[in-house]
């Protein structure tokens, strides 16, 4: 593949290939943490860029299967890479597909676990970025949070679970968004930067066909403690990543 693209470490061997336009965050660490598919478990990721989340869960090794899907051929490209450079061609299948277009293609009722890390910005809202990898990456251009929401009613099979980040002002949004797709939130935890600052990324679950109510309102999570050092939480979740491979 050509153009300017690095190979960044996960921990405990593997690798990610990414780009200027498709790169991941600590939002993407934290929702791969949050969703962790069991051993037995198929999992779809949608809107995957470069693939940091389905490689993650690899490393780790969770999931019997993971579909990864996204609309933008170079990022499918860049985690196909990924893929052989890890040696998971058995693992991990790579879909270049709008999401929309898995209905009825023989995927319906497939996965036990469907993710996404979604566009954060409503379409209309804010600076459009002119490149179009990034617009898509931060507006709902592309991919309208009512549709992955009718996306993952689809794929889940009946009891499977949906896991999104989305910044906290979308509370209302998702509540509702999750709701009209018979996708009842279960869990909800909020994310922080340290103690003194508002909550700047939410995680929610859902689960399909569930009953409604029963939601649980997990514990904070804080990035950082008092001395601006890691928390210990993020240490576990994001330690690996972070010092593993770096000072090899």
């Amino acid at each position: 593949m050509s153009g300017d693209f690095s190979l960044q470490p996960l921990g405990n061997g593997y690798f990610v290939k990414v780009s200027p336009v498709h790169r991941f965050n600590t939002d993407t660490i934290i929702l791969a943490d949050f969703s962790m598919p069991k051993k037995h478990e198929t999992a779809l990721d949608i809107g995957t860029g470069c693939g940091t989340i389905p490689l993650i869960w690899c490393r780790e090794n969770a999931a019997k299967h993971i579909t990864a899907v996204d609309i933008q051929p170079d990022a499918c490209q860049l985690l196909r890479e990924s893929v052989e450079i890890n040696k998971l061609e058995n693992k991990i299948d790579v879909i270049n597909s709008d999401i929309n277009l898995l209905h009825g293609e023989g995927y319906s009722g497939c996965y036990d676990l469907v993710v996404c890390n979604p566009p954060y910005k409503p379409e209309g809202t804010g600076y459009v970025n002119p490149d179009k990898g990034k617009m898509t990456a931060r507006h709902e251009s592309d991919l309208k949070l009512e549709d992955i929401l009718m996306c993952a009613k689809d794929l889940l099979r009946f009891g499977g679970r949906f896991c999104l980040c989305l910044r906290p002002e979308r509370l209302c949004d998702i509540i509702t968004a999750f709701r009209n797709a018979d996708i009842e939130p279960k869990k909800l935890r909020l994310v922080q930067q340290r103690e003194d600052k508002a909550p700047k990324l939410m995680l929610i679950e859902g689960k399909r066909g569930a009953q409604k109510g029963g939601l649980i309102v997990m514990p904070t999570l804080f990035i950082e403690d008092q001395t601006g050092d890691f928390s210990r939480e993020m240490k576990k979740i994001y330690g690996i990543y972070k010092y593993n491979d770096s000072h090899k």
